[in-house]
């Protein structure tokens, strides 16, 4: 059974989004009737409607003009920023944190929208390899900071609940941008600050 092909064949044949959802507990072998499913179809559809909601957005809206100019030109950071997102591959879950940081050139973004652009790239059909060059991509096209660097740690269900079934494996991307790439010493920075906040060393 491919959803795959479910989906392509409902849209072909104008079946409404909880008919083809229905179509798909058919073939997998349950009766979209009985009690604990009749609702299903339904709950799918919104819950798929809030989990890729980040198609609705785009980078203006929500950034909102929180974009100030500022003299300042050491590293800001955002650490630990949750998110959950969808693997475009398996449309299973992979979440975990993102960490952004960025050496402000005249201009700096309010520290709330950081969190909003990571919830709007990661609330689509995502790889997190994407996921971090989008949102690096997006600040430092919203605010030319002499450079910008995020680094996402996530755990893919993909890879828990199938195929290989590492329960405890961590997948790590990175972007930097700017002086984030070409200087050391900033991206050590931005790692010693993301690894231990600022505190001593353990």
């Amino acid at each position: 059974m491919n959803a795959r092909t479910v989906v392509e064949e409902g849209m072909a044949e104008g079946l409404t989004t909880q008919e083809i959802y229905r179509e798909l507990l058919r073939r997998i072998g349950e009766d979209p009737a009985r009690d604990g499913l009749a609702q299903t179809p339904e709950r799918v559809e919104k819950a798929m409607a809030f989990l890729t909601q980040g198609y609705t957005m785009d980078v203006a809206t929500v950034l909102n003009d929180a974009l100030f100019e500022v003299e300042y030109d050491e590293m800001v950071m955002v650490r630990d920023v949750e998110f959950y997102s969808l693997c475009e591959h398996h449309l299973l879950p992979f979440f975990g944190k993102v960490h952004v940081a960025y050496v402000p050139s005249g201009r700096v973004i309010g520290l709330s929208k950081i969190p909003r652009l990571v919830e709007m790239y990661s609330r689509r059909l995502q790889v997190q390899e994407r996921l971090t060059t989008q949102i690096a991509d997006a600040i430092a096209q919203a605010i030319e900071p002499q450079g910008v660097g995020v680094i996402v740690e996530a755990q893919h269900l993909c890879m828990m609940m199938r195929g290989v079934e590492k329960q405890h494996s961590a997948t790590v991307t990175s972007a930097m941008r700017g002086v984030f790439k070409t200087q050391m010493q900033t991206r050590e920075e931005f790692l010693s600050l993301m690894r231990h906040g600022g505190g001593a060393e353990s």
